[in-house]
């Protein structure tokens, strides 16, 4: 069991250590693009956003790689080889004498930061069916510890040297990957694993495990249109309440913080009691509706504490998606649990791609000189309405597919294909 422990500890170590480098950089790399390319502000935004298209792309392209991977040869070299190149790529940037050298940073960053569904791999082997859902809440504790520690972490330490947040990031990674050599054991025992396969590890080819399976694909619509809500709120969260409140970059930064913050104690604290007491698809559903509700209070909010009321109620919603993950984990078979997480994760990469260029759209659409009516809160509705699209798609999976227990786990799922 300690052995376990220490395992799942490196694990959720290196997720925080993504979620820290994601954080670091947001407030860096505007100012680092703007010092390398001498470009004025408004063009400079534009090598910002490819930035982070770059990062979302190689992410989604990368993931289905490193779960397939990680189901041939292992959990273990995988994450050890992930995280060898999350240093390699914050030395890189640390470095970086032009634009060229920190599109290459990015691209790594991104193709390294897809080890997440290795990781969640990983926590699936080691851990019970029924205790999964509390795991994966640990799992989203650690994004969200580090999407509040890192732009708090970035924004210190740029203030003296903009290339210092990424040495930094740099040192942490080299310390858990010398952590992860010394006690991270392996986790898939070779009976278990399978061929490589490409078609199944691109990404498209990665989708189809999701499509072939009823169950499965309903869930992956869950999946993606929760990260989809997210990546829309990131996007225009701060332009929204700039244009109706006021608020300037500490309270949207406050607010944000309490997004996180209230997400992380959700997901590491509550989870593990809330979805066994209901039950993972009626978690899934409670929490979705609540989140649905959380993103219209933000969208129609008339004063500013109607915003945060929003994200107290978006936290108690963070139950959501381990509820899905862990229906999701306990449709998929011990040897294919690398390939299904790896198809979440491009998935997710989609959502990452496609939600800041549809919420920016909708946002500049009703708050443009052409709007039809003024709601700078707008992109919030399309995140209601996603949240909606899944409660209809867990609505559709039947409560056996999902009743996790150890004693029912292989009696109760339906067979490949979705049908009992």
């Amino acid at each position: 069991m300690s052995q376990r422990s220490a395992s799942v500890r490196f694990v959720l170590i290196t997720l925080v250590i993504d979620a820290l480098g994601f954080g670091l950089v947001v407030p860096i790399v505007p100012s680092l693009v703007l010092k390398l390319s001498g470009l004025a502000v408004s063009d400079a935004s534009l090598w910002v956003g490819g930035l982070l298209t770059a990062f979302a792309l190689m992410q989604f392209v990368c993931a289905p790689i490193l779960g397939g991977l990680s189901d041939r040869y292992g959990r273990r070299p995988v994450l050890l080889i992930s995280l060898a190149g999350i240093g390699i790529n914050y030395l890189l940037l640390s470095w970086a004498p032009s634009m060229i050298w920190l599109v290459l940073g990015r691209l790594i960053a991104g193709a390294t930061a897809a080890n997440a569904s290795t990781a969640t791999a990983y926590i699936a082997d080691v851990t019970p069916p029924k205790e999964r859902a509390g795991q994966f809440g640990l799992v989203g504790a650690m994004f969200g510890i580090g999407f509040v520690a890192g732009p708090a972490i970035g924004g210190a330490l740029g203030a003296y040297d903009l290339r210092l947040p990424f040495m930094t990031a740099a040192v942490l990674a080299g310390c858990n990957l010398l952590y992860g050599i010394l006690v991270l054991p392996e986790s898939l025992p070779p009976e278990r694993r399978r061929r490589f396969d490409w078609r199944r590890a691109n990404p498209l080819g990665s989708l189809r495990v999701l499509t072939a399976d009823r169950i499965l694909w309903r869930l992956a619509i869950a999946y993606g249109c929760n990260w989809f809500a997210l990546g829309a709120l990131q996007t225009t969260f701060v332009l929204a309440n700039q244009m109706r409140f006021g608020w300037d970059t500490r309270h949207n930064g406050m607010a944000l913080a309490l997004a996180g913050l209230g997400s992380a104690v959700v997901q590491g604290l509550l989870v593990r009691r809330i979805v066994p007491a209901l039950g993972e698809r009626r978690a899934a559903l409670t929490g979705a509706a609540i989140t649905a509700v959380a993103y219209l209070c933000m969208a129609f909010a008339p004063v500013g504490w109607v915003v945060l009321l929003g994200i107290v109620l978006q936290a108690v919603g963070a139950i959501t998606n381990p509820a899905v993950q862990g229906m999701v984990s306990a449709s998929a078979s011990a040897d294919r649990q690398g390939e299904t997480q790896g198809a979440l994760s491009s998935v997710q990469g989609l959502t990452a791609i496609a939600a800041p260029l549809i919420a920016s759209w909708v946002f500049s659409t009703f708050t443009g000189p052409n709007a039809p009516i003024l709601l700078p809160g707008a992109p919030f509705v399309v995140s209601a309405l996603a949240f909606g699209v899944s409660i209809w798609a867990v609505l559709g999976v039947r409560p056996p597919a999902v009743l996790v227990t150890s004693e029912t786990l292989v009696t109760v799922l339906p067979a490949p294909g979705g049908k009992p």
